[in-house]
């Protein structure tokens, strides 16, 4: 019933890879306007159409869109676009999936967040249902949000969505082959380089 819709989801937003299990359920529920999943993950699913934020410029002034320095980091986060696939708002930003090629193919995919003042932070976890899942926990004061995870990962599976672990330090921690922040550095110093503004 969904396939279409998930097809093109996959082609904005993945480089039609495919749709994670998890991913292919909670944007299926938010289509059919099951609020369930929302409400425990706090994610709300880009829409077709919708920028990548990366790549959204429109908050910009024309006098800042014209600035060389702007213009570099711009260029810089266009590139990091091709790595940095977002699929949802929420947590400190946007979350979704870095896929840098140099990161290893044989393992889940690393998740990835960015915050509104565009700094990169790794999640947690295996499955972006994970991530955002600790996301929500972190948000509690220690030992709460361990509490605060096995809860969420217990109301997950009643809706038929297990997560790997229900124990918050039992949780995949991701190590990134390529540092998105030390790579969005380097591509803007490239950037600022080509435009003679060393």
């Amino acid at each position: 019933m969904h396939d279409e819709r998930l097809a093109e989801f996959s082609r904005e937003r993945l480089d039609g890879r495919p749709v994670p299990d998890d991913l292919r359920v909670l944007l299926v529920a938010q289509w059919e306007g099951r609020t369930d999943f929302t409400r425990l993950l706090d994610l709300d699913f880009f829409e077709a159409g919708e920028v990548h934020p990366l790549l959204d410029t429109s908050y910009l002034s024309e006098k800042e869109r014209a600035d060389p320095e702007m213009q570099a980091v711009n260029a810089a986060a266009a590139e990091m676009a091709t790595y940095v696939k977002l699929v949802a708002k929420g947590g400190k930003g946007w979350m979704g999936y870095w896929l840098h090629p140099d990161e290893p193919a044989d393992r889940a995919w690393r998740l990835i967040e960015l915050d509104t003042e565009f700094s990169f932070w790794s999640l947690v976890g295996v499955a972006l249902t994970e991530g955002a899942a600790a996301e929500r926990a972190s948000y509690r004061d220690e030992p709460e949000e361990r509490v605060a995870f096995t809860h969420l990962a217990a109301e997950l599976a009643r809706l038929g969505l297990p997560l790997s672990t229900q124990d918050y330090d039992a949780l995949d921690e991701p190590e990134y082959r390529v540092d998105p922040e030390k790579l969005m550095e380097e591509l803007v110093e490239a950037e600022r380089q080509k435009r003679g503004l060393r």
